[in-house]
């Protein structure tokens, strides 16, 4: 289980203030959407909440079962899916799994095959990833996030790239894998957090 807590929490580039006076809980068996205009700062938020990205003004308390966790360790928790996060392409998806197992522990019960015949990609085992197209990417970058042995699972975007069948595959894997987990997905698209149950409007937290 897995609480995070930000109290008037803020964080700006320069002077302008991306978002400010944020206080919110999130807490493992919930999902929730961070929406707002294109440009608004939903990806700073979700980095923020990570723990990727230090916070300008405010804190952010990590909980683990029923013990404090440090900011520094947090990492330790955390899975992200985003766009901006690239795959080491001259790999195979293969290669890249049990690369990204060394660092994060899949699901108990979980193999690198289990995962490529999940998501579909059996055919194009022995490629590298640079010749996958950007729908067979986004699969991989799914892949390891949600498959990974984590509290907190961070979606940006998640449905960039993909198409009907793809779509379907993202919601099998969040109503299978995720139900017990922390998930915060940032987005405009109601297809990518229509199931979310909690919905935080960025422009909610912007003053100066």
């Amino acid at each position: 289980m897995m609480t995070i807590s930000l109290s008037d929490a803020g964080k700006r580039y320069n002077r302008d203030w991306i978002f400010r006076h944020f206080n919110y809980s999130f807490e493992s068996g919930k999902s929730y959407a961070i929406t707002g205009p294109n440009g608004s700062g939903k990806s700073t938020l979700l980095q923020a909440i990570g723990g990727s990205l230090l916070l300008n003004e405010g804190k952010i308390d990590y909980t683990i079962g029923a013990k404090p966790c440090s900011a520094e360790n947090a990492y330790r928790h955390v899975s992200i899916c985003a766009p901006y996060l690239e795959l080491i392409e001259e790999m195979s998806v293969k290669e890249f799994l049990d690369f990204h197992h060394g660092f994060k522990p899949f699901l108990p019960g979980i193999t690198d095959d289990f995962i490529i015949r999940t998501i579909g990609l059996e055919k194009a085992v022995k490629k590298q990833i640079r010749y996958y197209s950007s729908g067979m990417k986004q699969r991989v970058k799914l892949a390891q996030c949600i498959f990974s042995d984590t509290a907190l699972v961070l979606l940006d975007e998640p449905c960039t790239n993909l198409d009907s069948t793809g779509i379907r595959l993202y919601h099998d894997l969040i109503n299978r894998y995720c139900q017990n987990r922390l998930v915060v997905v940032s987005s405009n698209d109601e297809v990518e957090y229509g199931w979310c149950k909690a919905v935080l409007n960025i422009s909610d937290y912007k003053s100066n």
